[in-house]
């Protein structure tokens, strides 16, 4: 064992820490007082963790750690009907030995974060309803970022089946000012000035134009599908190259251009469904995804048979990686942000499960092994290894 990988895991009752001990797997957890976390996020240079989520009963807030997850504080940016509670029944609070928390910024304006993001020295995190914050000061205090909320599209954006979200926070470490962020069902925005302005990005590629049909998301002629579940940018590309892989409600699409025309990459798969993709960090044309037999199938893998499908060609071609995952009987699922992947050589690539499993693979997905199991509700992984 001689990764020296973090998997952060977020789940339905807090953060789990998982690392390499003596040859096996080492769980820590949970943290962040039981809430429900939908994002964890490590920062390489200094080794910063934040936590994002929260709910109607706690608010919405990011926690952070800068001494690897042993003692955490948290940013409120919106609070729940516990601290009403607290509040309006001063004995009750003094029983159980806690005060509510002061009033937060956007109380009444967001339900809970889903997403975040490192841009430079900024720090961004998404919510629900979809709203983009910033923090200029490592998760201590944020503001909203107006120009996306502004949007003159902003009427015309319509709910996925979890919400309206802002759900992926995609950035160029490059160029701080580049940033994308993905909202269902409204598709993928990008700004280049820093989020003074924001570009809508949906559009097909000409090549896919004799595909286009409308899904049911209002859009047609050209546009990729608003229901964007997830899409990465590969760090690996070329310089000035703005490579973008996105799994769809309808499909996966690769961009060459920064999101400005997506190109249809399905075929192959067993399905357009999924949630999770990810790239990998030194190959800029391998990438993996997990399908899902479909949206009002069941959301489980096809055949009840667990796999990752991996492209070595930018999407032109896939395989499929079983080897070590349930082949029977197997009616997970894998959700948007759950599968990551480390910087090691061979790759590693790990994704987690809604029945609580962390399965990892150390060479690039030949081979699967289940590395934790019994977690709560998996809702997302990352993994942190130190510049």
């Amino acid at each position: 064992m001689d990764r020296n990988v973090t998997i952060l895991v977020g789940t339905t009752k807090g953060v789990f820490l998982i690392a390499p001990q003596e040859g096996s797997w080492s769980v820590r957890g949970p943290f962040c007082d039981g809430w429900s976390i939908n994002h964890v996020l490590g920062d390489p240079v200094n080794g910063t963790i934040w936590a994002a989520g929260g709910g109607e009963w706690s608010g919405a807030g990011v926690w952070r750690s800068t001494d690897g997850g042993a003692t955490w504080t948290v940013s409120r940016l919106s609070t729940g009907k516990f601290d009403e509670w607290l509040a309006a029944d001063p004995d009750f609070a003094a029983h159980i030995g806690r005060t509510p928390a002061p009033p937060a910024p956007f109380t009444g304006e967001i339900e809970n974060l889903w997403s975040l993001g490192l841009s430079g020295s900024t720090l961004y995190a998404g919510a629900k309803p979809a709203t983009l914050f910033a923090s200029k000061d490592g998760g201590e205090t944020w503001e909203k970022v107006r120009s996306l909320s502004d949007h003159p599209s902003r009427e015309s954006w319509q709910p996925g089946a979890a919400g309206l979200i802002l759900h992926s926070i995609v950035a160029d470490p490059g160029e701080p000012k580049k940033l994308w962020v993905g909202i269902s069902a409204a598709g993928v925005f990008a700004t280049e000035d820093g989020g003074q302005s924001w570009d809508r990005r949906n559009r097909r590629s000409n090549e896919d134009g004799a595909q286009d049909h409308d899904h049911g998301h209002g859009h047609a002629g050209h546009e990729v599908g608003h229901c964007v579940h997830n899409f990465a940018r590969s760090a690996a590309a070329p310089v000035g190259t703005d490579l973008l892989y996105q799994q769809n409600h309808h499909g996966v699409f690769v961009s060459r251009d920064g999101g400005r025309s997506w190109a249809d990459v399905s075929a192959g798969l067993p399905s357009t469904f999924g949630f999770p993709i990810a790239v990998h960090p030194t190959d800029s044309e391998t990438a993996w995804v997990l399908p899902l037999n479909g949206d009002m199938l069941g959301r489980f893998p096809p055949g009840a048979s667990a796999a990752v499908w991996r492209t070595r060609d930018g999407g032109q071609s896939w395989t499929r990686q079983g080897s070590g995952l349930p082949q029977e009987a197997c009616y997970f699922t894998v959700l948007r942000q759950a599968m990551a992947t480390d910087r090691c050589t061979p790759a590693g690539v790990y994704f987690g499960t809604n029945s609580g499993s962390i399965f990892m693979s150390a060479d690039e997905g030949d081979h699967w092994e289940e590395i934790a199991r019994h977690l709560p509700t998996i809702l997302s992984v990352e993994t942190l290894e130190r510049a």
